[in-house]
């Protein structure tokens, strides 16, 4: 059995729903949507969920978010997250967080910093399948043309985060 640990912490976006693997204090799933479809998202078939008001896994990261959430923008970088996926869309994950609050890539720019610049539509698809938002800040890569795209969580939600980070 594999245990984790769910909290829901207050972000300028909304409620963010967190899975936490207490072993390592990864974050596993999170997102703007209810806690049991963070938990439907987790590769883990004998998964066990616990809510919890406090463990030093959860306490290191809700700290992590409500710093984010009172301006610490960079705070969301130092908590380790963990997805499956593929080579390239790990790479893609990688070149996300290394985009800077405040800043924005296009799904061009995405592609070419994960090491694959003609892969334009499998940066987007890396984008979709991130299940670790905003720890992969997926809301920081934009269409070319500069509109916001997609956004899993819907484009009010990706557009208040931008705003908080002073990206919009």
């Amino acid at each position: 059995m594999t245990r984790f640990e769910t909290v829901i912490v207050p972000t300028p976006a909304g409620p963010l729903a967190i899975v936490v693997d207490p072993e390592d204090g990864a974050v596993v799933s999170s997102g703007f949507d209810p806690i049991e479809d963070r938990q439907a998202k987790v590769a883990a078939p004998d998964a066990v969920f616990v809510r919890v008001r406090g463990s030093a896994a959860v306490d290191a990261v809700r700290a992590a978010v409500r710093q984010y959430a009172d301006g610490g923008l960079d705070a969301l970088d130092a908590v380790g997250v963990r997805q499956p996926g593929g080579p390239f869309q790990q790479q893609a994950w990688r070149a996300m967080r290394d985009v800077r609050a405040g800043a924005t890539l296009t799904y061009a720019d995405l592609a070419a910093a994960a090491g694959r610049p003609r892969a334009i539509r499998a940066a987007g698809s890396a984008c979709a399948r991130n299940l670790v938002a905003p720890f992969v800040p997926c809301h920081r890569i934009l269409r070319s043309d500069g509109s916001l795209g997609g956004y899993y969580y819907g484009l009010d939600v990706k557009a208040r985060l931008l705003r908080h980070e002073g990206a919009r």
